[in-house]
């Protein structure tokens, strides 16, 4: 048996195997209500073979999104528009569902990419962002307002009232967004935090308030749910976040009962100097692994079976997660068990397609 096909329990949630589908922004949402894209977006993922598939990031309130075009889990609506993707995936599908829960913070006002981003003006329906600290993302980005007391309660209630939202709809995971320059991550980074009370400073300071928003989401979802978190383990830029801090930050969340971390990187500073290659990020996610025992996802130019497998099997992590590659190749589960000769089940609308009855590949060795 391969490491990447072997099941893998988190909490009350099975998964058929340690393939993820990663959240990946669609921009297609109508005041953050899903479309019909997303039931065909994420209902491909679905049906492809892998064990997970988590929902892009979603605002815990309109002033959350990154983007006008950006889903959300704040209202009624929002949540009536997500019932017929999870019904579809529960119906046809072999991947458990997820979602990210997230916050943008001071990157939060933009333009979609489809619109050549940056951020929004006033006439394209700007909104005041806020962060750890009133510092900009970028000299031509808007300035945010620095959270008071009130300010994070607000946001407290709002992860909670969405988690909550999650639970009732029938996610079998939650994810929360602490990476890629997002509010939860701007007050983990000196870069974004420069705060003097008790939320800023040194490490203990700067990791309180995404600390706390994991634990209001862990209390108030169920003891079979698993909760986990994604993180960028380096700024990649010199004086900022980086991966000795995540792995006490990881430590940290260990003690409190997170399930999972998916480790990502970079998002706070358009100074970062990403090394991009194959695996570029493996280093951090073997850091982490070694200093915890919750479940730790890899994730970035992560191509193909073999290279996935070995990553499993080199100890590096225990799950794989997949984005761009994923895009590209809806069926990348079924393509890497068939290079690791493993047989798996396919929709039977699709069974003509299994390997069984039809291998193009063997045929054409």
């Amino acid at each position: 048996m391969t490491k990447l096909f072997e099941p893998l329990s988190l909490r009350g949630t099975q998964l058929v195997n340690r393939i993820a589908v990663a959240p990946m922004c669609q921009y297609v949402a109508d005041e953050g209500t899903m479309t019909s894209w997303h039931l065909m977006h994420l209902g491909q993922f679905a049906c492809g073979g892998s064990g997970l598939v988590i929902v892009e990031a979603t605002g815990v309130s309109p002033e959350a999104r990154i983007t006008h075009g950006c889903v959300g889990l704040w209202s009624d609506a929002n949540e009536e528009g997500m019932r017929p993707v999870l019904e579809f995936a529960r119906t046809y599908g072999t991947a458990k569902m997820g979602i990210q829960l997230g916050h943008a913070g001071r990157k939060a006002s933009v333009r979609t990419p489809l619109e050549g981003g940056g951020p929004l003006p006033a006439k394209e329906g700007a909104w005041q962002t806020v962060g750890p600290s009133a510092l900009a993302y970028a000299p031509d980005w808007h300035v945010p307002t620095a959270l008071d007391a009130a300010g994070l309660a607000r946001i407290r209630q709002d992860y909670e009232a969405a988690a909550r939202r999650a639970v009732r709809l029938g996610f079998e995971l939650i994810e929360i967004h602490m990476a890629h320059g997002y509010l939860l991550h701007q007050f983990l980074s000196p870069i974004s935090n420069q705060r003097e009370d008790g939320y800023g400073g040194a490490l203990e300071g700067r990791m309180r308030f995404p600390l706390e928003i994991f634990e209001a989401v862990r209390a108030v979802v169920p003891d079979h749910l698993p909760v986990g978190v994604r993180v960028s383990a380096t700024d990649w830029v010199e004086g900022g976040w980086d991966c000795p801090q995540t792995v006490e930050f990881a430590k940290v969340l260990d003690t409190k009962g997170c399930d999972f971390i998916d480790v990502s990187s970079g998002g706070n500073s358009p100074l970062q100097r990403i090394q991009v290659g194959l695996g570029y990020q493996l280093p951090f996610a073997r850091a982490i692994k070694a200093a915890v025992q919750m479940k730790v996802m890899a994730v970035g130019m992560i191509i193909d079976g073999p290279q996935a497998e070995a990553i499993l099997r080199d100890g590096d992590a225990d799950m794989i997660a997949l984005a761009r590659a994923a895009m590209d190749d809806p069926h990348w589960a079924w393509h890497a068990a068939r290079a690791l000769g493993v047989v798996i089940p396919y929709p039977p609308q699709y069974a003509r397609a299994h390997p069984d009855v039809w291998d193009p590949w063997k045929k054409r060795a």
